[in-house]
């Protein structure tokens, strides 16, 4: 796919607009996303983000933030699962920077672990642009001051314009928080979706892709073009080795 490598580049409180529960992850606490309608998809970007169409969503409540390393270092302490491949970074292995460096499953295996999982495409774009379909987590246009972190011009080089060459804080950015108070759906790191990569109903794209999984929301490194809340980006599950490559859990409402 087309700017796969904007995913693959390899080192070889906030607005309390909805309401929250502590979660099972210490640290960071859940946040509603009521259940309604809200538009999905768009007609004026790349072919695969179409057709746009408004859906009826289910209620659930996700992360704040990404999940850190710390919080993933707990996990791998309690579970003997394998640590992020950029665990021991001088950088990427912060504790408070989201962690990198882990496959769809490393992620699916965290989520489960806590009685979570992965949000759907669907769930992470009603988190990050609302029920009325903004471009932005924070409003429908950029603006002149993106508040996230993203990297140059074209794909795909960090920079520190932002104040950070590489990854931030996961509760940094807290003007480019969504409606409800989620952060850093766009910018920093991309995060993982249950979701097979797939046309959506109604599009025209033809895939040969193979079992992909999506990546949403862009990243420390990505170019501007990466940057909205409808980006879909095709990516193998089985690759670690992302240092751009994050996660966040969800809990579907019953």
């Amino acid at each position: 796919m087309s700017n796969l490598c904007a995913a693959t580049i390899i080192i070889a409180m906030t607005s309390p607009a909805a309401a929250a529960d502590g979660g099972p992850i210490n640290g960071n606490p859940l946040i509603e996303i009521s259940a309604g309608p809200f538009v999905f998809g768009r007609d004026d970007g790349p072919e695969n983000e179409r057709p746009r169409r408004v859906i009826e969503g289910m209620a659930f409540s996700i992360n704040r933030t990404e999940i850190t390393n710390r919080q993933y270092r707990r996990f791998v302490e309690a579970t003997g699962h394998r640590a992020a491949f950029y665990a021991n970074h001088p950088v990427l292995g912060l504790d408070d920077r989201p962690v990198v460096g882990v496959s769809w499953e490393d992620a699916m295996a965290f989520c489960h672990h806590y009685g979570l999982s992965l949000p759907s495409e669907q769930q992470y774009e009603r988190a990050a642009r609302g029920t009325k379909g903004a471009s932005f987590p924070w409003s429908e246009r950029a603006g002149k001051a993106v508040p996230a972190n993203f990297g140059t011009d074209s794909c795909c080089s960090g920079d520190a314009r932002d104040g950070y060459p590489m990854t931030a804080p996961a509760d940094a950015f807290a003007d480019g928080a969504s409606g409800e108070g989620v952060l850093n759906l766009v910018g920093n790191v991309w995060e993982w979706t249950s979701d097979v990569y797939a046309p959506y109903v109604g599009g025209t794209e033809a895939v040969n892709f193979g079992p992909y999984r999506v990546l949403r929301g862009g990243a420390w490194n990505s170019d501007p073009a990466h940057l909205t809340t409808t980006y879909r980006l095709a990516y193998d599950p089985e690759f670690r080795f992302a240092a751009n490559g994050g996660f966040r859990c969800v809990r579907s409402k019953p």
